[in-house]
């Protein structure tokens, strides 16, 4: 077989397979967008405290509730994780304490 045939059955088998391979990518894009909604968290799907997806009714919903929460002083919020984790010191400790 001569080169040049051969050439062009190597360049022709590189081009189908970069365009297979393009393919598959294209069709993962879009399965994986709507399977993340269905698989369960310990398989790897989103956990439910997610905020809802950009660009749905439910995302505006979501939004607007967090300015109005936002706008709020801190004292009527009711959600300051801070005074939830923070534990009690009964010590006196000094910022010296922390560094050593």
């Amino acid at each position: 077989m001569p080169n040049r045939i051969r050439h062009i059955l190597v360049m022709t088998a590189l081009v189908f397979a970069t365009s297979a391979l393009s393919g598959c990518s294209t069709i993962n894009e879009k399965l994986a967008a709507g399977a993340g909604n269905v698989l369960p968290v310990w398989a790897g799907g989103e956990p439910a405290d997610v905020p809802p997806r950009q660009g749905t009714p439910e995302y505006d919903a979501f939004m607007k509730e967090r300015e109005r929460k936002r706008l709020l002083p801190a004292a009527e919020r009711g959600d300051d994780p801070k005074a939830a984790t923070k534990p009690a010191t009964t010590s006196t400790s000094t910022s010296q304490d922390a560094v050593h």
